[in-house]
């Protein structure tokens, strides 16, 4: 079998990134087991839950995922990301600024059989919205 046919867990992981940053969300989806857990800063449930959060930080954030580090281990694959996006639509009750923002953000993939089977992310939304003028 080849690597094409049978990707490494890291592999799976930076198609995800590749995904994400091009908002091809159907392939994204297809990345994840049926049963995957999604847990991030905005909450926590299955690929249909985060779908929707994922498309709001591509659409309205331009949101853009830089790989900086990334490490394999077993069945965990670790990414630590540079984010960089602007605010071009408002965003889950906060305007459009025009803005840019940079943040560091970190997600940590359980993969098995090929599938991601959970993703954990954390990422500095204090500094994204001092950056994009919505912090007081």
């Amino acid at each position: 079998m080849s690597a094409a046919e049978n990707p490494s867990r890291k592999q799976i992981v930076l198609d995800y990134v590749d995904a994400m940053n091009k908002g091809d969300f159907q392939r994204l989806k297809s990345l994840f087991s049926d049963d995957a857990a999604i847990y991030g800063v905005l909450g926590k449930g299955n690929v249909d839950f985060a779908m929707p959060i994922w498309k709001d930080l591509h659409e309205a954030l331009s949101m853009h995922l830089e790989v900086c580090e990334i490490i394999e281990e077993g069945n965990v694959v670790a990414v630590r990301f540079r984010e960089t996006g602007k605010s071009v639509q408002p965003f889950r009750g906060f305007p459009a600024t025009g803005k840019t923002f940079e943040l560091t953000a970190i997600e940590w993939f359980t993969v098995d059989n090929g599938r991601i089977t959970s993703r954990y992310g954390v990422r500095d939304g204090s500094a994204q919205a001092r950056q994009l003028g919505w912090a007081a």
